[in-house]
């Protein structure tokens, strides 16, 4: 079954930038500056989740087709 890739990344953008916010508020940093660099990790986890999410897809999709090739040459023997 493949990823849908866009929710996937959805959800790793939102957990980072919760993470990144807690993280920056625990050592004292201003409030706007904690959702800068929030914004800005949410942001690089969205690209790095959608570039992920399609190479997991490329492998599935790649042994899905491996196997069907192998079980027609298998029928065919």
């Amino acid at each position: 079954m493949l990823l849908n890739t866009r929710s996937t990344a959805i959800s790793l953008s939102v957990l980072t930038f919760f993470a990144l916010s807690i993280v920056c508020w625990w050592y004292g940093l201003s409030p706007f500056t904690c959702c800068k660099k929030a914004l800005i990790g949410a942001l690089c986890a969205y690209v790095a989740g959608q570039i992920g999410a399609k190479i997991i897809n490329a492998i599935l999709i790649n042994a899905m087709i491996t196997s069907k090739e192998e079980e027609v040459e298998k029928d065919k023997i």
